[in-house]
């Protein structure tokens, strides 16, 4: 599509602004026309993006041109030097001046001239950066990514004051414009992965990308059906820029706090910074308890009713966790009935002012669970069961791998409920079957189990010391694999 230039004559361009923008209309667009030793000046930008005191800045100083300079052949050379700003850029098209307008910029167009001026002066609103409340640590910095992609960028670069450190950013939408940031370092990303993610998202072809990062990541992720998290989300800069120190490439998106974190595995979702922020012994306490809440989130359920099915293949030292009072439905609606309940309440909780959330959580507590037991709708062995399962899919550091758990878990219990042990193995072999199938960005799901890396699973097992963990993950390709440099001792 070919670009319109900007015309010599303002007058033009003033129509063109008007026509495309809606200069006149739109409350939001602002715009101011002085004159300058007697050539028209137009200044336009949107409110609630710049500074106005910036802006009554360069008007002043504009103005005051009048009284000091004579060189009227030199009105554009006088007004760049007279723009005291970070960053000033000339442009010859319009569309770009339009672009750039509604980015934050401050366009500037001087008749007589076939280009515009356009100041980075820009001022998103936005709330401070602040701890997020889903990766909350004892220990460790209170600040979290925010929605101004600035702000996120520049809280990375905080942590890795490093030359080969490259933020590229890209637009992402014909009609939003949407700032997206590539985030990698040079010496360490993968090409290949680099030159991917960008084609990934340069091919993004849509209106708009109003949701964000989740939306740009059902572009970049052939998912299709699959529940299971390809992607890795944060909130925190220090989780990002240890990803960025390993190989990975991070995603970010204007108006969003998360960022995106490619490519990530299975094991990449359990991990929480808490680990890193305690002592390695009691850091890898904490790594084994939360693997056991995610498997007792999956397979606590459907195990149950396994034995409640066929109690003999219960040994009679754990013949005691069988349900002692039946109740007057089957266990296996009473397990379904549970699992929905639990999600009735999660459901609730998001949308409850936080004033009564409080309150709700007892009223479910108290009345619903005591009530369901006394009306013999529930047992308690059944909301003792649910509630473990429930329990662990909190401990989950990924919202996103939770639900699929539970999604998985739920899927899991239908099989062993229609065909018994049978089904209860089969589903199992074809749940690992297909997580073994699945491919994140090139990279299998469950490295390194399947394929098998014997040092980066005991990384996962244990949480190695810092000094010792002096290796990249080889799944990302990482052009330098060693962390430390290596010291010549004499």
């Amino acid at each position: 599509m070919k670009q319109q230039p900007i015309s010599s004559t303002i007058k033009h361009n003033a129509a063109y602004l008007k026509e495309r923008v809606g200069v006149g209309t739109s409350f939001d667009v602002g715009f101011r026309e002085i004159v300058l030793l007697k050539t028209d000046i137009q200044l336009y930008y949107v409110t609630g993006l710049v500074d106005s005191m910036i802006i009554q800045d360069i008007l002043e100083e504009l103005v005051n041109l009048n009284d000091h300079e004579k060189e009227k052949g030199k009105i554009a050379e006088i007004i760049k030097n007279r723009l005291v700003h970070q960053q000033v850029n000339s442009i010859k098209s319009m569309d770009e001046a339009v672009d750039q307008m509604l980015s934050g910029l401050i366009v500037i167009f001087i008749n007589g001239e076939r280009f515009a001026y356009v100041v980075d002066v820009r001022n998103y609103p936005g709330r401070t950066p602040q701890e997020p409340d889903t990766e909350r640590v004892i220990r460790g910095s209170r600040d979290g990514f925010t929605e101004n992609i600035i702000e996120n960028t520049a809280l990375t670069r905080r942590r890795i004051r490093d030359e080969r450190l490259r933020h590229e950013m890209l637009k992402v939408g014909e009609r939003s414009k949407t700032d997206v940031c590539l985030s990698y370092i040079k010496d360490i990303a993968d090409e290949g992965l680099v030159k991917l993610m960008k084609e990934k998202i340069e091919a993004i072809d849509i209106d708009g990308v109003t949701m964000a990062e989740k939306s740009l990541e059902e572009f970049i992720v052939e998912r299709k059906w699959n529940p299971y998290p390809m992607v890795r989300y944060t909130e925190r800069p220090d989780v990002a820029a240890n990803h960025l120190l390993e190989g990975h490439v991070i995603i970010i998106v204007d108006t969003s706090p998360s960022v995106i974190i490619v490519p990530t595995t299975f094991f990449h979702h359990s991990q929480h910074a808490e680990e890193h922020r305690q002592a390695p012994v009691i850091g890898t306490f904490i790594r084994w308890i939360r693997f056991l809440a995610i498997v007792a989130s999956i397979f606590l359920l459907p195990t149950w009713l396994l034995f409640v099915m066929d109690p003999s293949l219960l040994p009679k030292a754990l013949s005691f966790i069988g349900p002692n009072e039946e109740g007057n439905i089957p266990i296996v609606i009473q397990l379904i009935l549970g699992v929905i309940g639990i999600e009735f309440l999660r459901m609730a909780a998001i949308h409850t002012p936080t004033a009564l959330s409080t309150a709700m959580g007892l009223i479910a507590a108290v009345l619903i669970g005591q009530i369901a037991i006394d009306v013999g709708l529930l047992s308690p062995e059944v909301i003792l069961y649910i509630s473990i399962s429930a329990i662990g899919s909190y401990v989950t550091p990924s919202y996103e791998l939770s639900v699929a758990n539970k999604v998985a878990s739920l899927i899991l219990l239908l099989a062993t409920a229609a065909f018994g042990l049978m089904g209860y193995i089969i589903s199992i072999t074809l749940f690992f079957l297909f997580l073994i199938s699945v491919r994140s960005i090139r990279t299998p799901y469950l490295w390194p189990l399947l394929p098998f890396n014997a040092k980066a699973m005991l990384s996962i097992l244990i949480r190695v010391p810092t000094p010792y963990a002096n290796s990249r993950p080889s799944i990302v390709h990482p052009k330098n694999t060693y962390r430390q440099p290596v010291k010549n001792h004499s």
